[in-house]
């Protein structure tokens, strides 16, 4: 019997594959998602520009993940975050989303959700587009950083503070550096993924 033949006859076991390195952060069903296609991806989309500075006003003093699990309601409730409709909710419709559990019932930051949808009209008809706006603040190229440790990913920066005085000028509440600095990340105005995140090298510079 040709036992070289039987041999080669036995199926090869699988080799698993490898998972992918990430972010520290990324680490569940809601957020390794995000962090694979969207954080840090550019974006100059106005409405989802919007939908960012909604979401991150929502978050603060929440996690992200928080706002991740409740993003899908926040975009039924808030009609997709068209801002010219959410500038014009009225008293109805707010009593409404204080009574929806699907998003966060914090009256200020509805409140702020609706006179930023105004303002942001407003930018839109000075600059043409929210994202001409808002993309001179990081000279209109994604600003590529290269952190290897989540201590090292700055809170704020000079231009996130920029960002916030000229937000709070026009109007527009919720936008403290902070937040504005975790908006850019989002929205690719910075790539602050880890450079050992397989994201990393895949974003646009």
């Amino acid at each position: 019997m040709d036992m070289t033949k039987h041999r080669s006859a036995r199926p090869r076991a699988a080799v698993p594959a490898l998972a992918p390195t990430r972010c520290g952060w990324a680490k569940n069903e809601f957020n390794i998602p995000y962090h694979d296609a969207e954080w840090g991806v550019p974006i100059h989309d106005d409405r989802l520009l919007f939908e960012f500075l909604v979401l991150e006003g929502a978050q603060a003093g929440l996690s992200w993940d928080t706002i991740l699990r409740k993003r899908a309601r926040y975009r039924e409730v808030f009609d997709n975050f068209d801002p010219g409709l959410v500038a014009r909710y009225g008293k109805r419709k707010v009593n409404s989303l204080l009574k929806d559990a699907g998003i966060v019932r914090n009256r200020l930051k509805i409140a702020a959700a609706i006179s930023n949808a105004q303002a942001f009209l407003k930018v839109v008809e000075e600059f043409g587009s929210f994202d001409a706006y808002i993309w001179r603040f990081t000279g209109g190229r994604p600003r590529v950083n290269a952190w290897r440790m989540p201590k090292q990913v700055p809170a704020r920066t000079p231009e996130s503070d920029a960002m916030s005085k000229d937000l709070k000028r026009r109007g527009f509440r919720f936008v403290g550096s902070t937040i504005c600095y975790a908006f850019m990340q989002a929205v690719g105005m910075v790539n602050d993924h880890s450079t050992e995140c397989f994201r990393y090298a895949h974003l646009p510079r």
